[in-house]
């Protein structure tokens, strides 16, 4: 197994578009791009195998709760002997504004019980894959906040990232992940606008042409 592919969420239609469950989301749009095999119930999670380019995967949705996410992953991650290098984790990230992204190894839990439950049972040096959904302003609102379904105007910004994240994910997979950064801004990037062509001088009347 070159790479295991961790999306974060809770498990459940009540949860599914909850702004907690956007690793959830992620993950479903890279399966369905790369068209990684069904999802079986495996290590407490759902689980697509396949190849995204040269790479073999594994797609992991954990279905123990957000609060327990680590005890799918390492399951995973004992069962293929990977280290925590070769993990990759997708999550929503407060910290970041909606539909910005950002990617490290290794650091603090930032207050993701999610990510704090993965830094319990495999340590701290995998991969973070931070999806930005911002802030409610008020620490106090947070928990509503992440637990409530995107507004309708958020699908302007998640579809195109959801749909960067998948096609690029395979340069994630094989760790180059500034380019992978590199490469899903130049995807979300509005077009630049057309040059119109300069106007050519007007010609004095006796000019010759």
């Amino acid at each position: 197994m070159d790479a295991l592919l961790v999306g974060l969420g809770n498990p459940g239609p009540d949860y599914a578009h909850h702004r907690h469950n956007v690793g959830f989301m992620a993950l479903d749009r890279i399966a369905a791009r790369h068209n990684l095999g069904a999802p079986k119930s495996r290590f407490r999670a759902l689980a697509s195998e396949g190849h995204i380019g040269g790479l073999k995967v594994l797609a992991l949705k954990p279905m123990t709760f957000m609060n327990s996410s680590g005890d799918a992953v390492a399951e995973a991650v004992r069962f293929y002997k990977l280290p925590p290098e070769r993990v990759i984790v997708l999550y929503d990230e407060l910290d970041l504004a909606p539909g910005k992204l950002k990617v490290k190894k290794g650091g603090g839990a930032a207050g993701h019980n999610g990510i704090r439950s993965i830094d319990a049972a495999i340590g701290p040096d995998f991969w973070r894959v931070r999806i930005g959904i911002g802030h409610p302003g008020r620490k106090e609102a947070v928990l509503g906040y992440v637990l409530h379904a995107f507004a309708k105007t958020d699908r302007d910004w998640l579809d195109p990232l959801l749909d960067a994240i998948a096609d690029d994910i395979e340069t994630m997979a094989a760790g180059q992940s500034e380019l992978f950064m590199t490469k899903v801004a130049a995807r979300l990037a509005p077009p630049k606008p057309a040059t119109p062509p300069k106007p050519h001088p007007a010609k004095a009347p006796n000019e010759a042409p």
